[in-house]
């Protein structure tokens, strides 16, 4: 593979974040695609994505239908697959393919990873911090079932929580980014030089991609149970999980650590990204609507009453209103396009008066194009969604960049 574009299928493709990160490198190549959402009659994300790239290897069907067969061979799986529970009932030998519960994506993954004559060499995965640490009841199973997987196919596994504001781009978005090597390639070998704390502190690929620097005691482990065992036992009644923001897995055995991120250049503000033509009238906040922001942004301690009636005391602290233009912006979430009063909706204060974020603008926040999401048919309010789902292409772009130095 060396000097040759990498060949990529994409996952839970969304708009397509991971392929304008992977592709603006010139190095690798989507050559098939699968983005359905399930709730959804009019899957607009996969129209434009389709607009966008084009209909040649995109599939709009449930990846659970979709035969391994139908999927062309590859070097790199990536996707950002949604958190959901990830508990198992029976070993793949007695479960006719499907280990966990149905609807469950990331066994969609496993079982492609399963099926496939030759596994890809490079995953590329990516999902919410809080994936390190659910569920509350066992805290870990879930990351400790898929790592568990994972090893059982053949991989080993680096991670790291990036905040992308950290490593000076425009939105503070926290996501866990993880990448399996598969036992023979490259980096693998490379991983097997190393020590585990010298390719989380050194040599490893997401080091070289965002430095790092270590922040807690090194926590060792290994994971040597079946999948069923892992789900049913893993840390049941701890209160902390077992993993760290930092860690890496090779055969079975778990290296994790806390770190905090090192960078030393310039942070992109909000207003940096700010549309600089006249705004349309729809974004601005009537000023009718005003006390309802300010309830909603401020610090509260009240009594409430739930829908049985039982009457409890709630109580949150305030948040920055109008938002801070002069630092990264806050995550971006999926009600971000909505038009009513919100506690979470960005609110900024312009010269032409206080105003929700545009489309535009929260595409430049995930280092989109301009108007990436602009379809005939997609509202305002379902653009801001599709932001809201997104990732950082930022992010995907810079450890893409790393992974295919270490593989020549």
């Amino acid at each position: 593979m060396t000097g040759k574009k990498l060949k990529v299928v994409e996952l839970f493709a969304g708009v397509g974040g991971f392929r304008l990160g992977l592709e603006k490198l010139n190095k690798y190549e989507v050559i098939w695609s699968n983005q359905w959402e399930p709730q959804t009659k009019t899957q607009h994300a996969s129209l434009i994505y389709e607009h966008r790239f084009g209909h040649d290897g995109h599939s709009s069907e449930d990846i659970e239908t979709v035969p391994t067969n139908e999927i062309p061979q590859h070097d790199l799986l990536c996707g950002g697959f949604p958190c959901q529970d990830y508990s198992v009932a029976t070993t793949l030998k007695n479960s006719k393919g499907l280990i966990g519960k149905k609807g469950v994506l990331w066994w969609s993954i496993h079982r492609i990873l399963n099926e496939i004559k030759d596994k890809p060499t490079f995953l590329f995965l990516e999902n919410v911090d809080r994936l390190l640490k659910s569920p509350s009841s066992q805290r870990g199973r879930d990351f400790a079932v898929m790592l568990q997987s994972l090893n059982d196919l053949g991989y080993s596994v680096e991670w790291r929580v990036v905040n992308a504001a950290d490593y000076g781009m425009p939105q503070r978005r926290r996501r866990v980014f993880f990448l399996g090597y598969k036992k023979d390639s490259k980096v693998y070998k490379q991983l097997k030089k190393s020590t585990p704390i010298d390719w989380l502190l050194k040599d490893g690929v997401i080091q070289n991609t965002f430095k790092a620097e270590q922040d807690s005691e090194v926590s060792e482990f290994v994971l040597d149970d079946d999948l069923v065992d892992i789900s049913n036992n893993f840390n049941v009644g701890g209160k902390k999980s077992l993993f760290e923001n930092t860690g890496m897995m090779i055969d079975g055995e778990v290296t994790t650590l806390k770190t905090f991120p090192v960078y030393k250049g310039k942070s992109t503000p909000l207003k940096s990204i700010l549309e600089k033509n006249k705004v349309d009238e729809e974004f601005f906040i009537p000023k009718s609507e005003l006390p309802q922001w300010k309830y909603l942004k401020g610090a509260k301690s009240e009594e409430r009453v739930s829908s049985d009636g039982y009457v409890y005391k709630y109580a949150e602290g305030s948040m920055v209103f109008p938002d801070d233009l002069d630092q990264p912006s806050r995550t971006i979430i999926t009600s971000e396009g909505g038009k009513s009063p919100s506690r979470f909706r960005h609110a900024i204060q312009t010269k032409d008066g206080l105003r929700r974020l545009t489309p535009l603008e929260l595409e430049r926040l995930n280092m989109f194009p301009d108007n990436h999401t602009q379809f005939e048919g997609v509202t305002n309010s379902k653009r801001g969604f599709l932001m809201g789902n997104a990732l950082v292409v930022g992010v995907v772009e810079k450890i893409g960049e790393t992974l295919y130095r270490f593989n020549q």
